[in-house]
């Protein structure tokens, strides 16, 4: 069977899942939620085989329990999501237990077991959660269950280590077994984890602990580029400036600094700290009322565009995205191009007080039709 959806090359994980989204809108595939933009699709079909179970974010995930004696019925309704509500426990790190199914909603999937979910990131840290705790490895069975439109050719170049893949597909008239040779996570991969995330998921702390002490790198992925700035800021401040610069030099050995006077060295802090500042913004507009800042965050690494900070001003249809540089702050605008959510065309464009390298602080003419920034 053909593809419903054709893949173009150079696609990106979000142009897939955009594609899948508004194709099962346009056919009326899904039922309640909708739309079904940055969500699982709740397909029309007969699902009794399999239902994806809620998720315990503080527990981790649930045990069923189901009652003495219990009917097949009973059985069947355990694997329902009510049923996980009335016949379930939480599951805590300490617990030793094996997972033998993982059942995992996809917005796509290929035929070789390659999984886009709808682009939090959530299902692929659960499943390395579990790794972490001795739970699952690589001979624990992952299903998932989609409409037949959503299975697709996905290329392989868009799939990270962090990235779950899965051992069957479930569809309304086929079941396929992927036979997929890519490995699953073998752990949490910090550096793919924010600090967002850590707030939505508070288990994390827990394991993050556990694994420092372990000896791993735990180093989250905004604290990383915020070091990599802070060392990039500082290597900036200690070179020399050349004719006509105002680059400041700074003495950074220990010997250096105890050969400074008091009021030497609060002379250089304070040039530190009036130093201009170099950051970029770009403004996004015409941002669509229904969409959340969460969503928005995950088109952002899709388009390889994180900003260092983003300035969400979503009642007014519009966000800053403020960059180390005018450099990267172009590359962002150039990837950012032609961005249509939800039907709506994405204004995308340098802030107006950032063009010319203008300091982020200067005053933007009371003419501009462009927002300021806050």
């Amino acid at each position: 069977m053909e593809p419903s959806i054709k893949i173009k090359p150079g696609v990106t994980k979000w142009d897939i899942r955009k594609k899948v989204w508004d194709y099962i809108e346009e056919k009326n595939l899904a039922n309640f939620p909708r739309p079904v933009h940055h969500r699982i699709p709740n397909f029309k079909a007969r699902k009794t085989l399999l239902v994806p179970t809620p998720r315990l974010r503080i527990g981790l995930f649930n045990k069923i329990v189901p009652p003495p004696g219990a009917s097949k019925e009973i059985l069947r309704v355990c694997s329902t999501a009510q049923g996980v509500k009335d016949f379930s426990v939480p599951v805590g790190l300490d617990a030793k237990v094996r997972v033998d199914l993982v059942v995992v909603g996809s917005v796509a999937v290929s035929k070789k077991g390659w999984r886009i979910g709808k682009g939090e990131g959530f299902a692929d840290l659960e499943y390395s959660m579990m790794v972490s705790m001795g739970a699952v490895d690589e001979n624990t069975v992952v299903v998932t269950s989609v409409h037949d439109c959503q299975l697709l050719d996905i290329p392989e170049e868009l799939m990270g280590d962090h990235d779950l893949t899965v051992d069957y597909i479930l569809t309304p008239t086929q079941v396929i077994r992927t036979d997929c040779k890519r490995s699953k996570p073998q752990g949490i991969i910090w550096s793919k984890v924010d600090s967002e995330m850590m707030d939505k998921m508070p288990i994390l702390v827990s394991l993050q602990f556990r694994e420092k002490k372990a000896g791993k790198d735990v180093t989250l992925k905004d604290e990383r580029f915020m070091e990599k700035k802070d060392l990039q800021w500082s290597s900036d401040k200690r070179m020399p400036s050349g004719k006509g610069g105002n680059a400041t030099k700074f003495k950074h050995t220990p010997t250096e600094m105890a050969g400074n006077s008091k009021e030497q060295i609060e002379s250089d802090c304070k040039s530190q700290l009036n130093a201009p500042n170099r950051v970029t913004a770009v403004y996004m507009g015409n941002i669509p009322h229904s969409l959340r800042v969460s969503e928005l965050k995950t088109i952002l690494r899709d388009h390889n565009a994180v900003p260092l900070r983003l300035n969400w001003q979503g009642a007014q249809h519009r966000a800053f995205l403020d960059y180390k540089d005018a450099e990267t702050a172009k590359e962002a605008v150039t990837s950012l191009a032609k961005l249509s959510i939800s039907g709506s065309m994405i204004t995308v464009e340098f802030a107006k007080n950032q063009r010319g390298n203008r300091s982020r602080n200067q005053t933007t003419e009371k003419t501009s039709k462009q927002p300021l920034l806050s």
